[in-house]
This record gives structure tokens, C-alpha cells and sequence, in this order.
């Protein structure tokens, strides 16, 4: 089905992002998987072709480009060029948002200019040791101090985390609850630069995919942040963090559906190529329905991630229906990529062969950004019953 989501101006900019990819990312990826993280240059690189930070305003030194299609571009050449596009979904699709939106004058001027031109990347720092999902359980603990914060606490699966110039921590400010529940009681954001003292990092964690992405865990030891470091407003730090939800599972959802037409696309030609019992394995009835099964559950996808996509564009997708984009396309990703490594045979675990790197990348999708059985929750919250 042709989609009519984009238009000349977004296509010529996936051609643009197509050759970047195919020439400094896909032949690469081997590499940064061994090292576990993709080199700065790569960002720099990137960043001068105008693929990350699509809403920073031009004052900024960014393309001010209010219009989430940009992001779907990459992330799905990122894709179907099998290259490593974690990073571009952190900085562009969520930690950009943040920054747009909550920091003030003089923080956009000390950190937009060097984000935009991949020379500064975020991390944001929410899951701890003993929290996950539940953020109002987050141990870690601010508490003010003369001209500004003192942090102490502890962080977990912090994507980007080795190589942020800045993290933006999630904290539970001391003396700050009321009686509002929804207000996420003294939940606040507030931005550490690397350097400061009582400020470490752990060893990369050792991941089953994604693992040129670093990925570690942060600690904070009585690190000073300065009040020009706080993000957003005191005590409002849920509040900050729900507004953003649903634009970054909708961004997983991109990648879900592209990943899955991706691995399809590679499994058809397959099936095409790998003759047994005289004829391409892809005549044979049983695998014939397996990939009439495949096609319809990503067809679907996409055609209900472009309805997302327009919704956010309208400023009218809700929480519940990025939640159930979530939810449903990271499931049908792995059924799908699943599928498609069994139809490779022996050849689907072989390292070498690209559908086995899907296949282990695609399992966090169900979990990162909100587990499958927290998008269901939230879903059915939202029903009457």
C-alpha cells in the first residue's frame, strides 16, 4: 500500500539519509558492536547532515523543524540499512524534546548549539537497582542546598551513558510531596555534567543485543548540582516525563514496524533463494502461509503507526494510543523477526547472517519504554468497565 504520510521534501531528505547510512553506518556496525559503542565522529558526521535534533530552533543552530516525519525517516533507514539507531531515537526523539520544551533561554543556549552538531549527547537516568516501572518508588534523592542541589543515588540501563556529556537524572526532592497524587510528588529533573565530582560511571553492562549502544550504570555521591541545572519546575518531574511518553513509544513503534519489514523483506528473498526438495522453499504451502501470515501483521502495523504518526502530527495522539502502538508492534516485531530466523534454518543463528542481529536486538523493544504489561495496563485504565 503506498503511504501518503511524507511528502517530496521528506522523501528527498530518506534518499539523503539512505546513502549516508549505507556509506558510514551499515559497513561499521560489526565494528562498534566489538568496541560496545559508536565512536563520537560518527555523530559528528551525522549531525552534519541534519539528522539529529529536528525541533531545535535555527537560533540554536538547529533546522527548527516541527514535524516528527524527520525522525521516522531515520529511524527507519536505520532499519533497513541494518545499522545501530538507538542514539539517533534517545537524542532526537526524546531527550530533544526535553530540552525544547522545559529548558530555559540560558540552557538551550549553553547546550542546543553543541547537541545539534553531535558534539553533546544526554543521557536520561530513570530505572535504579530496585526500580523500575513504578518511578514514584525512585530511591535516588535530592535535597537543596545554597545555589543549588546536593544528589545522591544510584542508576541503572542508561542508554548512552558512557559517552553523555550530560544526564538528566530523575530524583525524589527531599521535603517537596503533597497531597496530589498525580503530581508525581517531589519527582524533579535535574542535569549533571560530566566532571563533577561525586559523579561516576560504571563498566559498559553486558547486553544480549543492541550492544554497540553503551549502556551503564551511574552513581552519585553527594554530587552538587548547580539551580541552573534544574530542568523543567521542582517537584513536577512525572508530570515532565508523562508529557514525553507517548512520543517516545510512539517512536519505538517506528522502529518495530520498520525492523519487522526489514526482516520480512530479507526472509522473502531468502525463501526465494534456498531451494529443498527441488523448488524454493518459498512454494511450499506450509511457508507460503507463514509468509502471507507475516505481510498481513506488518501491513497492519504500519498502516496503524502512520495513523499514530499523523495523530501526533494533529496534536492528537493520547497516551493510551502510544501505548497500544507499543504495545502490539514490538509484540508483532518479535513474532515476526522470530519467524524469520527459523525460515533461515541453521543459517538464521549464524552470526553473519543479518536476521541474527534483528532477532537479538528486537527483544528489548518489549521492554524499554514501558514493558508490553505496562502499555496493556495503561490501556485498560483508560477503558470503562
Amino acid at each position: 500500500m503506498r503511504r501518503t504520510l511524507f511528502n517530496d521534501e521528506h522523501d528527498d531528505f530518506r534518499a539523503a539519509v539512505r546513502a549516508f547510512i549505507a556509506a558510514e553506518a551499515t559497513p561499521h556496525v560489526d565494528t562498534w558492536e566489538a568496541e560496545g559503542m559508536v565512536p563520537r565522529e560518527f555523530w559528528r558526521k551525522a549531525a552534519a547532515q541534519g539528522m539529529i535534533g529536528f525541533e531545535v530552533p535555527t537560533k540554536y543552530g538547529g533546522p527548527g523543524l516541527d514535524d516528527f516525519r524527520f525522525n521516522a525517516v531515520v529511524a527507519e533507514e536505520i532499519a533497513y540499512g541494518n545499522a545501530v539507531g538507538d542514539n539517533f531515537q534517545l537524542q532526537s526523539d526524546v531527550i530533544c524534546g526535553y530540552l525544547c520544551d522545559l529548558a530555559t533561554e540560558e540552557q538551550k543556549a549553553r547546550w542546543l548549539p553543541p547537541f545539534t552538531q553531535g558534539d553533546l549527547t544526554f543521557a536520561i537516568c530513570m530505572s535504579e537497582p530496585g526500580t523500575g516501572s513504578d518511578l514514584r518508588a525512585i530511591a535516588t534523592k535530592a535535597r537543596r542546598c545554597d545555589g543549588g542541589y546536593v544528589l545522591n543515588g544510584a542508576k541503572t540501563f542508561v542508554t548512552a551513558g558512557l559517552q553523555a556529556g550530560v544526564a538528566i537524572v530523575v530524583a525524589d526532592l527531599e521535603h517537596h510531596h503533597d497531597d496530589d497524587d498525580d503530581d508525581g510528588g517531589g519527582l524533579t529533573l535535574l542535569c549533571v555534567e560530566e566532571g563533577k565530582e561525586g559523579f561516576r560511571r560504571g563498566p559498559k553492562l553486558e547486553k544480549v543485543g543492541c550492544r554497540a549502544q553503551d549502556t551503564t550504570e551511574l552513581f552519585f555521591d553527594d554530587v552538587f548540582v548547580p539551580s541552573e541545572n534544574l530542568l523543567g519546575q521542582e517537584g513536577r518531574g512525572l508530570v515532565h516525563l508523562m508529557r514525553h511518553l507517548p512520543r517516545e513509544r510512539l517512536s519505538i513503534a517506528v522502529v518495530a514496524v520498520a525492523v519487522a519489514e526489514q526482516a520480512f523483506a530479507m526472509t522473502l528473498g531468502y525463501c526465494k533463494d534456498r531451494h529443498a526438495f527441488g523448488q524454493p522453499i518459498g512454494k511450499h504451502q506450509g511457508l507460503r502461509w507463514q509468509l502471507a501470515e507475516m505481510q498481513t501483521e506488518v501491513s497492519l502495523g504500519r498502516v496503524f503507526v502512520d495513523r499514530c504518526l499523523q495523530a501526533l502530527l494533529d496534536g492528537e495522539l493520547t497516551a493510551e494510543q502510544a501505548a497500544q502502538a507499543k504495545y502490539w508492534t514490538t509484540e508483532m516485531e518479535n513474532r515476526v523477526v522470530d519467524r524469520c530466523l527459523q525460515l533461515h534454518g541453521g543459517y538464521g543463528y549464524m552470526e553473519e547472517y543479518p536476521i541474527a542481529r534483528l532477532w537479538r536486538n528486537a527483544r528489548v523493544q518489549r521492554i524499554y519504554g514501558g514493558t508490553s504489561e505496562i502499555m496493556k495496563d495503561i490501556v485498560g485504565r483508560s477503558m470503562v468497565l
